[in-house]
């Protein structure tokens, strides 16, 4: 049987495919109230299922019962995606980082296989092993010149 965090994913996964504009705008108690689960629940869903490294982008709107607009970010505007993982890489990265975003590249279809395979490679502890003092710093630079020139 599924765990109700995967029936959750389905669900708005769902709406969001049926959504025309990949939007979608949801009011947390009310789905909580649907699953009969604690609002909290939703949350965790949102948090760990809808990643800006899986293509999507969440927002919260306080104040009159308040919603979440859960955006379906495609691949193919290059841009926006550019931007929201140069902001997510910063001036460093950790391997692990590094590797949950090439995940999330590879998941949404912006890259195959072998090309996750080779950037993981590239980004590695063990390939910048004698960078101890900047390796942070080099993994974030290597890992922006790779989505750089393969995403634009």
């Amino acid at each position: 049987m599924a765990r109700l965090s995967d029936i959750i994913e389905v669900f708005i996964n769902n709406m969001l495919d049926e959504s025309k504009n990949r939007e979608l705008e949801i009011q947390r108690n009310e789905l909580a109230i649907h699953f009969n689960c604690a609002p909290s629940q939703i949350n965790y869903v949102l948090t760990t299922r809808f990643t800006t490294n899986k293509g999507y982008y969440i927002e919260s709107r306080r104040g009159g019962g308040g919603c979440i607009i859960i955006r379906k970010i495609e691949i193919h505007s290059h841009e926006l995606i550019m931007g929201i993982i140069i902001e997510k890489i910063g001036e460093g990265i950790t391997c692990d980082s590094a590797v949950s975003i090439i995940d999330g590249l590879l998941y949404t279809g912006a890259i195959d296989k072998r090309e996750a395979n080779l950037m993981k490679s590239s980004v590695n502890d063990r390939t910048l092993c004698s960078c101890n003092k900047e390796r942070n710093k080099i993994r974030a630079d290597i890992l922006k010149s790779m989505l750089m020139a393969m995403l634009l």
